[in-house]
C-alpha cells in the first residue's frame, strides 16, 4: 500500500523526495536591483529546489512589479488603482478617458497588462495635475 500524502507534503516528481508546505527566502533581481520575498511552496529537508503550485508565485510577480515600477517607471498594478481613484474614476471612465478601452484599466490594475508609455505619462501627469482632467472630458 502507498504511504498516505497530507495537504501539507507532497512527492518530488524528480527526485521522489517527500517535500514539506514552507517558506523559503528567495531574491527577484531585475536590471540590476534586487528584491528578497518569502516564497511558498513545497521544500526538501536539504536545501534543494522547491515545486511551487497555485498562487505560491505571486510574491515573486509583486516584487518583479515593484522592481519594473523603481527601474523602469512601469506603475505597479496598486500604483495604477491609486492614481485612479485620486482622480475619481471609475476603470471605464479611465479607459474611455485615455483612449485605451473600456476594460483595459481592469487589466491594468489585475497586473495583467501593462499600461504603455504614453499612458503612463498621462497617469502621472495627470496625478499631479488632476484640474487637466476636466480639460481631456
Amino acid at each position: 500500500m502507498a504511504a498516505r500524502q497530507s495537504s501539507e507534503t507532497i512527492i518530488s516528481p524528480e527526485t521522489g523526495e517527500t517535500l514539506t508546505r514552507g517558506v523559503r527566502p528567495f531574491t527577484v533581481i531585475y536590471k540590476g536591483e534586487s528584491m528578497t520575498v518569502d516564497l511558498p511552496g513545497y521544500y526538501p529537508a536539504s536545501q534543494g529546489e522547491g515545486v511551487h503550485v497555485g498562487d505560491d508565485m505571486a510574491a515573486t510577480d509583486a516584487a518583479l512589479r515593484i522592481l519594473k515600477e523603481k527601474v523602469d517607471g512601469v506603475p505597479a498594478p496598486e500604483t495604477i488603482r491609486r492614481m485612479r481613484t485620486k482622480l475619481k474614476l471609475s476603470q471605464r471612465e479611465a479607459g474611455s478617458l485615455f483612449k485605451v478601452g473600456e476594460n483595459a484599466f481592469d487589466k491594468y490594475e489585475r497586473g495583467l497588462i501593462e499600461p504603455s508609455g504614453p499612458t503612463i505619462q498621462l497617469m502621472t501627469l495627470l496625478e499631479k495635475h488632476p484640474e487637466l482632467l476636466d480639460e481631456l472630458r
